[in-house]
């Protein structure tokens, strides 16, 4: 995990304001659902997604390199390699 240096207060509602240099990097816009995870001692916040990266797909899906991608894509990628 890497370090940015940056450090937030949580206010009095309990909420945390993400840095927009954070945001453009992770490409997080308004109004955008994120995922909140607990891992130990951490808090992770990973931007929401539903469906396969390519067509949206949300059943059967699995990830690669934190993409989801569904079994149709896989093998329409596949067909392209071969």
């Amino acid at each position: 995990m890497k370090s940015t240096g940056i450090v937030r207060k949580v206010d009095a509602l309990g909420r945390v304001v993400f840095p927009i240099e954070m945001r453009k990097t992770m490409n997080i816009e308004l109004k955008n659902p994120v995922e909140i995870y607990v891992e130990g001692d951490k808090i992770i916040f990973k931007k929401y997604n539903s469906g396969c990266h390519f067509c949206g797909n949300a059943e059967g899906n699995t990830y690669y390199k934190d993409k989801l991608i569904c079994k149709s894509c896989v093998e329409k990628i596949v067909e392209n390699f071969s």
